[in-house]
């Protein structure tokens, strides 16, 4: 018998470790050269391990395990070939078939949760867990049972509820199916881990301090009405906000080289160019890729951009090369409704601009009250690296390019 063992392969150069989150495979399967047997989660991504022979597949690592780079995954025994049962060894016992008796599956924290590839689909599908039976270890809902959730259309299961039992003395109490005193543990995914330590580390190794501002967007949102058309029609996109923030923070940072500037031992290294990342909500939490050279692009390239990162994040197939760099970070909780916030700087940048909800606000304009579309802006910066008076002034510029939105389109 000839068995190959799987290692977890070297992924990335500040990969150390992954995390199994699903096996594709089931033990005892053929796998055919290059078929993907399981799902690793990285701090970055989710990548696919695929089988390096055909035959055998043999789990070594169970789901939820923590591996390091080169451990042991799986072994393949390659003389077991397709359609063929395996040899029994000889020291192989083969027992005679037993008479059919009811095994009680084993539950825990697993049981009834999807893995992280099964939640995205049932989410999107709008199917809730409830509704289904787990088939991977421990009865944890696997990628293939929300596929077939989705593919017959499983939706929640009605609650019901069992008929209160007769007390001739005593009267029943009210069942509130609101009210639990039920916890329950499950192991934090290992992005959340990292997202977890990357937050704790910029708030305890930086002087991060946070300046506002509001910014009127009156002026960007008549360019928008008056030329979304034209530009749709040219470029097949829609011209959006974060383009034209973009667009705004890289000319500044390049006029105020210090924003954009990082610290390494006992040196600053400035950016002749402005990798700008941009936060994206993903099912698993939130990444940051960066838009390289944001300086040299237009608002079509920037927008083409942002619309493929963020459905390769969304569907976890973001490289480690797309995850990494970046000199500035941008981030929208508008979205969300976020009226005012302080963002966390991304090491190792040392500036962060924090977009928040645009609201209908009435504005003293020349003597008079205006309404006016107004959004908080937020910058959090290393003090270290970045003066008060230059993170005002950065965040002052900005302001002033999205209030005259011509000008920054003209460069001036």
């Amino acid at each position: 018998m000839s068995v190959i063992e799987i290692k977890v392969p070297a992924i990335g150069e500040s990969v150390t470790e992954v995390t199994l989150s699903q096996w594709l495979k089931n033990d005892g399967d053929f796998v055919g050269l290059d078929e993907p047997i399981c799902e690793f989660e990285s701090d970055k991504a989710t990548l696919e391990l695929p089988a390096e022979v055909a035959g055998k597949l043999i789990r070594v690592a169970g789901e939820g395990d923590d591996l390091k780079i080169g451990d042991v995954v799986a072994k393949i025994d390659t003389s077991v070939t397709a359609g063929a049962s395996p040899t029994p060894t000889p020291n192989t016992v083969v027992e005679a078939p037993k008479a059919e008796t009811k095994v009680e599956s084993k539950e825990n924290h697993a049981t009834g949760h999807p893995s992280p590839a099964a939640a995205k689909i049932l989410s999107e599908a709008n199917i809730s867990t409830s509704a289904i039976s787990g088939t991977g270890k421990d009865g944890r809902i696997t990628k293939e049972d929300a596929n077939q959730a989705v593919k017959t259309g499983t939706t929640a299961a009605p609650a019901t509820t069992s008929a209160p039992k007769e007390s001739p003395t005593v009267a029943p109490p009210i069942a509130n199916s609101n009210f639990s005193r039920n916890t329950r543990a499950e192991k934090m995914s290992r992005m959340r881990r990292t997202i977890a330590k990357r937050l704790v580390s910029a708030k305890n190794n930086t002087a991060m301090l946070t300046t506002f501002n509001e910014v009127d967007l009156t002026e960007v949102m008549a360019l928008r009405d008056k030329y979304q058309e034209k530009f749709v029609a040219k470029y097949g996109i829609k011209l959006g906000f974060m383009s034209i923030f973009a667009k705004a923070c890289a000319k500044v940072l390049m006029e105020m080289p210090e924003v954009n500037a990082m610290i390494d031992g006992d040196d600053l290294i400035y950016h002749d160019y402005a990798d700008i990342s941009i936060a994206i909500s993903t099912p698993t939490g939130l990444v940051v890729p960066p838009l390289h050279n944001v300086e040299s692009l237009n608002f079509a390239e920037i927008e083409f951009q942002i619309k493929a990162l963020a459905e390769k994040a969304r569907n976890g197939k973001l490289t480690i090369e797309e995850m990494s760099g970046g000199t500035f970070t941008i981030t929208n909780g508008g979205v969300f409704g976020s009226m005012m916030s302080t963002p966390i700087i991304n090491e190792p940048q040392s500036a962060i601009l924090g977009m928040h909800a645009i609201q209908q606000r009435p504005m003293a304009i020349n003597g008079e009250v205006k309404i006016r579309p107004m959004m908080y802006l937020a910058l959090s910066y290393d003090h270290r690296v970045i003066d008060g008076s230059s993170s005002v002034t950065f965040l002052v510029k900005v302001k002033k390019l999205i209030e005259d939105p011509i000008s920054l389109v003209m460069d001036l």
